[in-house]
C-alpha cells in the first residue's frame, strides 16, 4: 500500500477533482467515494501515531499492547529518559 504522504496527496487531488464543475456526476461521485475511503484510512493512521506519541511522552507503555516479548522490570515505572527532547508537561 502507498505511504501516508502519497495517500494524502491523492486525497488532495480527489478534493480538487470533486470541486470542478466540468466533470460528470458519476465521475465526481466515484472520486468522492475514493476520497472518503482514503480519509478514513488516513484518520486511522493518525490515531495510531497520536497514541504512540502519547505513550512516548508519558514515558510508559503499561496500557499499550506490546508486540515485543521483553519484560518490563523496574524501568517501566521510571520511564525512559527523554533528555534530547524538551517539552512542557503543563
Amino acid at each position: 500500500m502507498k505511504n501516508f504522504e502519497e495517500r494524502l496527496g491523492r486525497l488532495e487531488e480527489l478534493g480538487a477533482l470533486v470541486k470542478r464543475n466540468d466533470i460528470p456526476l458519476d465521475e465526481a461521485l466515484a472520486a468522492f467515494e475514493e476520497g472518503i475511503k482514503l480519509s478514513r484510512s488516513l484518520e486511522k493512521d493518525l490515531e495510531k501515531v497520536e497514541n504512540r506519541i502519547e505513550i512516548l511522552t508519558n514515558g510508559t507503555e503499561e496500557n499499550a499492547p506490546s508486540s515485543e516479548g521483553a519484560d518490563s522490570g523496574d524501568s517501566a515505572s521510571s520511564g525512559p529518559s527523554l533528555e534530547l527532547f524538551s517539552f512542557d508537561r503543563a
